[in-house]
């Protein structure tokens, strides 16, 4: 008498690592417009329920990454241009007019604005009669825009509220841009 036995193979589970993987073309495939975001919501569901390979695969299949010699290329290009970004921005900090930051013993705010009555006037305009207010608080410097029109930045990023600020940083009010020097 022989005996039979029954061999039961279950398809291979699926990796965290696949699973980012696919995660990760998905989340490319909706940045580059490939993907509505209705779809990418959906498939995104189905990617983190997925049980097997080829379940992930269907998802991503019509997602064809660029191959190794592309993303170099791109990755290359990528990086020059931050470059000349980079380097113009140095560029323009060092021609940037300086703004001497308040004795710190001042207990009152500094008012940048075009109105007169403030302590700093900026004629220029695109900055707002009262734009923005400098003060000292707990030992640092804080920026607070005041409802401006065109914007406060510090260092290239629009501040929304306030911003903590320090020697060196670039602000600018509208189109009017400085350096901020503590001497």
């Amino acid at each position: 008498m022989t005996s039979s036995f029954e061999i039961h193979t279950y398809p291979a589970r699926l990796t965290d690592a696949e699973r980012d993987r696919a995660l990760k073309v998905l989340r490319e495939g909706a940045a580059l417009g490939k993907l509505s975001h209705d779809t990418f919501v959906r498939r995104m569901e189905l990617a983190l329920a997925a049980r097997q390979p080829d379940e992930l695969a269907a998802l991503t299949a019509d997602l064809q990454t660029e191959g190794r010699l592309s993303r170099a290329v791109f990755g290359a290009v990528g990086a020059v241009s931050g470059f000349t970004v980079r380097l113009r921005r140095v560029w323009q900090a060092e021609r940037l007019p300086k703004l001497l930051l308040p004795v710190p013993a001042n207990p009152y705010p500094l008012r940048i604005g075009r109105d007169p009555a403030n302590g700093l006037r900026l004629s220029h305009e695109t900055v707002s009669r009262v734009h923005a207010e400098l003060s000292r608080q707990g030992g640092m410097w804080v920026l607070r825009d005041l409802g401006s029109t065109n914007g406060t930045s510090v260092n290239g990023r629009r501040v929304i509220g306030a911003a903590v600020v320090q020697d060196g940083d670039q602000v600018s009010f509208g189109k009017m841009g400085f350096r901020l020097s503590a001497s």
